[in-house]
């Protein structure tokens, strides 16, 4: 079994649409130039009201990535 370091970074991902979409949103950005993601946690779930209804979902999520 081989052994691995972690860096963990903290990201905030938001969508109009779910809590998943803002996940996924936050994890596809952060793919672009971070490489070897490994795992998440939710750390804080937020949302903007307008007009009585959910407008948009705030995720914010520590991520973490192998280091070379």
């Amino acid at each position: 079994m081989s052994q691995h370091v972690y860096k963990q970074i903290e990201l905030t991902g938001s969508s109009e649409t779910s809590i998943e979409d803002a996940v996924q949103r936050a994890i596809t950005k952060a793919s672009e130039t971070v490489h070897d993601l490994r795992w998440f946690e939710v750390t804080e779930t937020r949302g903007h009201i307008e007009n009585g209804r959910v407008a948009h979902w705030q995720v914010t999520l520590k991520v973490g990535f192998t280091l070379d």
